[in-house]
């Protein structure tokens, strides 16, 4: 999974969560460095903040969805905007669910399963 979250202290938490879920994780502190990762590496899932210094996450999510080898990635997106415009924006880029936060760490177990089965 590639975390990609600019916020150290929630990317933390992330991280810690899903690996105690048994998931091998990457994290990225801005857009730049995960367009690195998603370049050398494949993913089963990638979590991404909207809010993100250079390349924001829905531009993130665009560039996913709009490259060959990672257009069938799910994306997970996280914001402390939780406007409708803001999650239908982000659904019309493609991403496959979008989180609220601050983000309850059960919910979040939930829905990445899910979305990784």
């Amino acid at each position: 999974i590639l975390v990609i979250e600019d916020e150290e202290l929630v990317r933390n938490v992330l991280a810690f969560r899903l690996k105690k879920d048994g998931y091998e994780v990457v994290l990225a502190k801005d857009g730049e460095e995960a367009m690195k990762e998603l370049a050398t590496q494949n993913f089963n899932l990638v979590l991404v903040d909207i809010m993100l210094p250079y390349v924001g996450g829905l531009e993130l999510t665009t560039h996913i969805k709009s490259t060959p080898k990672t257009k069938d990635t799910p994306v997970i997106v996280l914001s402390a905007n939780g406007l409708e415009q803001v999650i239908l924006d982000a659904f019309a880029l493609g991403a496959t669910d979008f989180i609220v936060k601050p983000f309850n760490l059960a919910e979040l177990s939930i829905r990445v399963k899910r979305t990784i089965r």
